[in-house]
């Protein structure tokens, strides 16, 4: 299913992708697989499709989260990066955790960026507290 969802997303087939991951809650997991491709295509769309889904099926975005947790050890830190930064757009407390472990990456732009996610997290929370 993963290398279907990737290539069709290399493919520019986004709102296709969106359709399915509506119709069935169980494909929420492999976003952190499909946000761990070398396409760097598939890795935008990624993000274009939870950005998306985050207002069409809000309920389900959280089951995607730890897949994206997972990809913040990858080897590449392009691909870490990515991670932190969608983990920053899902905007949820619970991948605190996750970024707070990330937080001294050997790669700066890596921390940046986990630095960045935390503090939109924290942003969103104290806001939704007023």
């Amino acid at each position: 299913m993963i290398k279907l969802l990737t290539d069709h997303m290399e493919n520019g087939f986004l709102d296709n992708i969106i359709d399915m991951f509506k119709h069935d809650e169980k494909l929420f997991s492999l976003v952190g697989e499909m946000l761990e491709d070398e396409r760097s295509r598939v890795r935008i769309g990624t993000v274009a499709l939870v950005e998306t889904l985050l207002t069409d099926a809000p309920d389900n975005i959280l089951s995607a989260l730890p897949g994206v947790a997972k990809v913040l050890n990858h080897t590449n830190p392009t691909i870490r990066g990515d991670a932190a930064y969608l983990l920053g757009i899902i905007g949820h407390v619970d991948a605190l955790p996750f970024l707070t472990g990330a937080i001294n990456d050997e790669n700066g732009l890596v921390r940046e960026t986990v630095i960045e996610a935390i503090e939109a997290i924290q942003k969103r929370g104290a806001a939704r507290l007023r």
